[in-house]
């Protein structure tokens, strides 16, 4: 077309430091209405999605289109990422990006991928709980057709034997398409890479199956295009995901006869104007969004925590399992010092956490400390370790921009345990505290939490005291009033909202305007049942039944309070994050 938009092209910097490609469609109406921002397949580029720009007729709008890492003229070695969570915060990046360097806000991107860039879409939509106006995912890769049995735990064992592989490509480009010149394009373009990392392959399928269990976490507007005749993906996971989708706004439009390249078939007509009159129906109204304030009561996370409540028959196989699960537990604990100090003052206590950040197997003998370390390997506490790292790293951040804005440090934690991770980070930083409080419920947190102060010769800047996180005039009165607050760990142990709206008002009420919040939260978990059956908590031994909040329902709480989400980090395994806020007032 001789009116065809040419698109500028640039590079953006990834959160490790990696320069990604990426094209730039500005808009040629006479005013921007917003963004849409697209995701290729596996193995392709953003190129290959360059032609929805003029088929979808929007010209009030941006078009941006990536080449994801390893992929068309991105850099890193074709078809790898060090994780697919790492190439999940890419596109977190990505879109932070765009708004500091194009001025497009979050809700205003609708967001359309294709294909294995549509479950990572999906996945971040899932963790990182994004704002944008909407998603269109076509033909998501939620379980991808393996004709080899018994193919995908042999790659498990091949990983974990020979290390890093890849695995090329089985598909051929007549099975991905109708369209000839595509069919073409496909075979003949240098930039298409058919290697894709064995590390990636097993990260998409732990991925996808987690995300379209817990597709109720996903509240944006979410359209999905499924290709009727698809060779290369299974229809009922996409159906499945539809269903459980937390979505207020959600269409569902299957094409018979499309082959996987959904957004690239012959007659593709029908899906470019679905997807032309989802965005302009979405960009025609204010942002939707969805009230998660009372999923305690009602809703997904709220129904499994019951259900996890309810006791089991001694009698039923499930019942007889979990009682023999905590026989072993017992007696694991005359082995293992890890595992004695959760029965004694619960596995959720501030003593058995500050146990796993040391990482150090304790235990009767040889035999007692390969228990400990195996149950300090778990994936919990490996998921434990890693909150604690993240929680120090974003300290540290907001510890170097209250620096850069010529403002004190002012730290409290209002449930600190023995405070290991405040102190760590803060000795790890260039930037002085001027005051570090740590506040606990728990006497021996406290007690412990002052000798620690002492260990790491802090006692001129900082002190602990005992306190309740949930005392609202107790936070508030606070003196001197914080710059910066910490919750790690706390709220994911109590499930009623109004609780953590309360204890997080109060800290509204003690942080400074434009000061910091580092809170963190639990999305989603593998061993809850294991947990809630198995395991007791710091509360005289209660059973540790746990209610997940998605992070939607975590930022929510957090807006709330009168804060603003800036930052986010996830573990690897999508069980705990931890997020940065600014206070921004209410």
């Amino acid at each position: 077309m001789s009116d065809a938009r040419v698109p500028e092209e640039h590079r953006f910097q990834t959160h490790d430091g990696v320069s990604l490609f990426y094209r730039h469609w500005p808009a040629t109406g006479d005013a921007r209405c917003g963004a849409v921002v697209l995701f290729h397949r596996g193995h392709e580029h953003g190129a290959r999605m360059a032609h929805l720009v003029d088929e979808l007729a929007l010209p009030g709008f941006d078009f941006f289109a990536w080449d994801a890492r390893g992929h068309g003229r991105s850099p890193g070695q074709r078809g790898f990422s060090p994780g697919f969570a790492t190439s999940v915060r890419d596109v977190q990046t990505f879109i932070e990006h765009i708004g500091s360097a194009h001025g497009v806000p979050p809700e205003d991107i609708h967001v359309i991928a294709q294909s294995v860039g549509a479950v990572l879409v999906a996945t971040w939509a899932h963790d990182y709980a994004p704002k944008v106006r909407g998603l269109t995912l076509a033909s998501p890769a939620f379980r991808v057709k393996l004709y080899v049995p018994f193919a995908r735990p042999g790659l498990a064992l091949m990983h974990k034997l020979r290390g890093l592989f890849f695995v090329n490509s089985y598909v051929k480009a007549k099975f991905l398409t109708h369209d000839p010149e595509r069919i073409a394009s496909y075979e003949s373009d240098p930039l298409i890479s058919r290697p894709i990392a064995v590390n990636i392959l097993l990260g998409l399928y732990d991925a996808a199956e987690r995300v379209v269990a817990d597709a109720h976490a996903i509240t944006v507007p979410t359209q999905l295009l499924i290709s009727g005749a698809d060779w290369v993906v299974h229809h009922q996971p996409q159906h499945d995901f539809f269903d459980r989708l937390g979505s207020a706004v959600k269409r569902k439009l299957e094409l018979p006869g499309f082959f996987h390249d959904t957004l690239g078939e012959k007659d593709r007509g029908p899906a470019v104007e679905a997807i032309r009159d989802f965005v302009l129906e979405l960009f025609d109204q204010a942002p939707q969004s969805v009230s998660l304030r009372g999923a305690h009561l009602n809703g997904a996370t709220a129904d499994e925590s019951r259900a996890l409540a309810t006791p089991l028959s001694a009698l039923s196989p499930r019942g007889a399992y979990w009682g023999l699960t905590r026989a072993s537990l017992r007696l694991g604990g005359l082995l293992s010092h890890g595992i004695k100090l959760g029965h004694d003052t619960g596995f959720d206590s501030g003593s058995t956490l500050d146990y796993v950040y040391r990482n150090q197997a304790r235990g009767a003998g040889p035999l007692g400390r390969m228990v400990d370390r195996t149950y300090l390997g778990s994936i919990g506490w490996r998921g434990i370790r890693q909150r604690k790292l993240h929680v120090e790293e974003l300290l540290r951040k907001a510890m170097n921009m209250l620096a850069e804005q010529h403002r004190e440090v002012r730290l409290m934690d209002i449930a600190a345990g023995h405070g290991r991770y405040v102190l760590d980070a803060v000795l790890a930083s260039t930037v002085k505290a001027s005051s570090i409080l740590l506040r606990d419920y728990s006497d021996v947190n406290v007690r412990d939490g002052r000798s620690l102060i002492a260990e790491k010769a802090l006692q001129g800047c900082a002190q602990f005291v005992q306190a309740d996180a949930f005392d609202r005039t107790s936070l508030a009165s606070v003196t001197p009033r914080p710059t910066l607050a910490v919750v790690s760990g706390l709220y994911e142990l109590f499930s009623d909202n109004d609780m953590v709206s309360r204890s997080l008002a109060g800290v509204g009420d003690a942080v400074e305007e434009g000061g910091y919040l580092v809170y963190t939260g639990q999305p989603w978990h593998p061993q809850l049942e294991m947990i809630a059956r198995a395991l007791t908590s710091h509360r005289q031994g209660q059973a540790w039944v746990m209610r997940r909040r998605t992070q939607a329902e975590m930022d929510q709480l957090i807006d709330e309070a009168g804060f603003r989400k800036i930052d986010q980090r996830i573990d690897e395994w999508g069980i705990f994050t931890v997020s940065l806020a600014v206070r921004t007032g209410r």
